[in-house]
């Protein structure tokens, strides 16, 4: 009989078993990873092309030329290319980061003849409609001036532009009158330049039969497709952080306000960035951190406060972010710097440090489980250029981190005096 009044052993994992995909190159050398995972008859088809808000020549720029790909094309009309994905049961994702935009497919695999009909031509023959295009920048501009009645988002966006400097991609805010300058030519000019088979790479997973494999290749791997201008260097951009260190923003009519704190950090391939994850978890990262313990469960200033490193393109910002009745605000930035000083200061205990390293292998374990979600982590390790060995990395570290080390690099990277302090909402004289 199962003792229910005895807790249940916790067994670390002594490795991960993640799958690799097969990888092989199309003729007309387009990139093909294969992940062939499960038994439901279900795949998943990820477009990576290289091109994001890191390469776009003005704001939004990038997004909206990835946004409109499903709003017409040379075949079909936007209410045409829903109905058909409505029908067939797939769904359709358009997504753009800082140096990617996706494209994401899933389909039912006796469906795929159709459904692949219309992603070709999707990817191959927008014609980005102005009439769509103005109802798309319309509805996107509504929701942007909603946004900006938000402490959280003011708080946000003053943050990284404090952090990274009004000129870096990473710090540079959209405005309303960016809306206004994007019309169909500058998608135009964007997509010719970054979407074509000489900048894209796919990933199939799920159940991938030959069938998926063969429509695959003869639909996008046989002969080139797009314009294939040649891509600019990559460009590298001055970080200028704003002088001073506490910003506020005045929302008079605030019922709470937004507190935002950060500095540049470290990026995902900095030696360092490992471990200093399981001190950002254990300082932020979860329900059972320093800051929700203190702040939240013992101060009750917030609901939830969080902290987490950020990574960029050759870099990163470490950012903490809450909201709290405006009369709290001073209050929580000083238990935030209480609890900094007691992890520079104080070894973290081995209960509590173990606590942490349980939950993040288990988060660990939890995020490869699936085809689509393999498929999610692969292409994190494509696009930040990480090793095939990350996910090995990344057991090993959280497994061997020890206090002292935790202690050494909250002296390093939780640095007080450079940490931007960020508050909008109202002013409590």
């Amino acid at each position: 009989m199962l003792n229910r009044s005895v807790q249940p052993s916790i067994c670390q994992p002594d490795q991960l078993v993640v799958q690799v995909p097969e990888r092989t190159v199309m003729p007309n050398g387009v990139p093909l990873n294969v992940l062939n995972v499960g038994s439901n008859d279900v795949v998943r088809i990820d477009w990576l092309m290289a091109g994001g808000r890191w390469q776009q020549a003005q704001p939004l720029q990038a997004v909206f030329t990835n946004r409109m790909l499903r709003e017409g094309t040379r075949r079909y009309s936007a209410a045409e290319i829903a109905e058909k994905l409505d029908y067939f049961g797939a769904w359709l994702e358009l997504s753009t980061t800082f140096e990617y935009s996706y494209i994401t497919l899933y389909s039912l695999n006796r469906y795929l003849p159709q459904t692949l009909d219309v992603l070709e031509s999707v990817i191959k023959e927008p014609v980005f409609p102005e009439k769509e295009l103005g109802i798309v920048l319309a509805n996107n501009l509504q929701q942007f001036l909603v946004n900006l009645s938000k402490v959280d988002f003011l708080a946000r966006r003053a943050l990284v532009k404090s952090v990274y400097g009004e000129q870096h991609p990473c710090g540079k805010l959209v405005e309303e009158s960016d809306y206004q300058r994007i019309h169909p030519a500058v998608l135009k000019e964007f997509y010719n330049q970054y979407y074509h088979s000489g900048n894209c790479s796919i990933y199939l997973s799920g159940l991938v039969n030959e069938d998926c494999l063969h429509r695959i290749e003869r639909l996008f791997g046989t002969e080139p497709f797009g314009c294939g201008r040649p891509l600019a260097d990559k460009k590298d951009y001055a970080v200028v952080p704003a002088a001073g260190k506490r910003i506020f923003i005045e929302r008079s009519d605030a019922l709470q306000s937004a507190v935002c704190m950060g500095t540049l950090s470290i990026g995902r391939k900095h030696p360092d960035y490992l471990k200093a994850r399981v001190l950002m978890t254990l300082f932020g990262g979860y329900f059972g951190s320093r800051l929700m313990s203190n702040i939240r469960e013992e101060k009750g200033y917030t609901y939830g406060i969080s902290a987490g490193l950020e990574p960029s393109p050759g870099g990163g910002m470490m950012a903490i972010t809450a909201e709290t009745a405006n009369e709290f605000v001073e209050p929580l930035i000083r238990e935030i710097y209480v609890e900094i000083d007691k992890l520079q200061n104080d070894l973290v205990g081995k209960d509590e440090l173990k606590m942490v390293q349980n939950y993040m292998l288990g988060d660990m374990c939890r995020s490869y489980e699936s085809a689509f979600s393999l498929a999610d982590a692969w292409m994190f390790i494509q696009v930040y250029g990480l090793s095939d060995t990350f996910f090995k990395d990344s057991l090993d570290a959280v497994k061997e981190v020890t206090p002292w080390e935790i202690r050494d690099l909250a002296e390093k990277y939780l640095c007080k005096e450079n940490l931007k302090e960020v508050i909008a909402g109202k002013k409590i004289s």
